[in-house]
């Protein structure tokens, strides 16, 4: 078994898969809770991170053992943070947009130091692995997040006057409120509110469900599910 440790293509593959395999299970959890960063993001900053050490490893194995041209590469990683920053966005209904986007440029960054210096079987096999995540996942992770019992919801109200009944039935319908975030609306008459609000729902219980029923509530504008 001292091939897994040592910088071939087999050791290469199950590394990258492996990063695949355990970045997703925890971007899978983060995700069914309705957190920003989801199952492709986390596999994307895994997946780029651990190609990012096996370059280095190759670099110190295949090319120098006493310089380090790693340094540039290093800069170069950090330098794309920067890039990615401008990517995430906060939208006007509190949504944190781009973070899949920013994880992409910086895993893209990564496969493109493995090329520079030579190392193609890691950049072929993350850069196939992060076309798989990017092209085929989403539909993964739409599945999931539909069956999740956590809602995040954004709600409109047409007077501040609504908001108690409202409450008391989201609790009547034997709903949980996580968190509340409520707002000034400028989108419906001047005396209206917008609500941020997280929610977990009961088993059995479906997003579309959940939605009609709270747009049926007196007051209520407009019901919408943040994904």
């Amino acid at each position: 078994m001292e091939w897994i440790y040592d910088v071939n293509i087999a050791s290469v593959a199950l590394r990258l898969i492996l990063a695949v395999i355990f970045g997703g299970a925890v971007g899978l959890e983060r995700g069914a809770n309705k957190h920003q960063a989801g199952l492709r993001t986390h596999i994307l900053v895994c997946l780029g991170a651990t190609l990012a050490m096996l370059t280095n490893a190759y670099i110190f194995e295949s090319i120098s053992q006493t310089s380090d041209p790693a340094r540039l590469g290093a800069q170069v990683i950090s330098g794309i943070g920067f890039l990615g920053a401008g990517l995430i966005l906060v939208t006007s209904r509190s949504k944190v947009k781009g973070l899949t986007t920013a994880a992409g440029l910086w895993a893209s960054a990564c496969i493109g130091l493995a090329l520079g210096i030579g190392f193609y079987s890691g950049a072929l096999i993350a850069g196939t692995l992060v076309f798989v995540v990017l092209a085929l996942l989403p539909r993964v992770e739409v599945f999931f997040y539909n069956r999740s019992r956590v809602m995040e919801l954004f709600v409109e109200l047409e007077s501040m006057t609504y908001l108690r009944d409202f409450l008391s039935s989201v609790r009547a319908g034997k709903m949980t409120i996580i968190e509340t975030h409520i707002n000034k609306s400028d989108t419906v008459v001047s005396e209206g509110y917008s609500l941020n609000i997280s929610i977990r729902i009961p088993k059995k219980v479906n997003h579309i469900e959940v939605i009609e029923f709270l747009a049926s509530l007196p007051g209520v504008f407009l019901v919408e599910e943040l994904e």
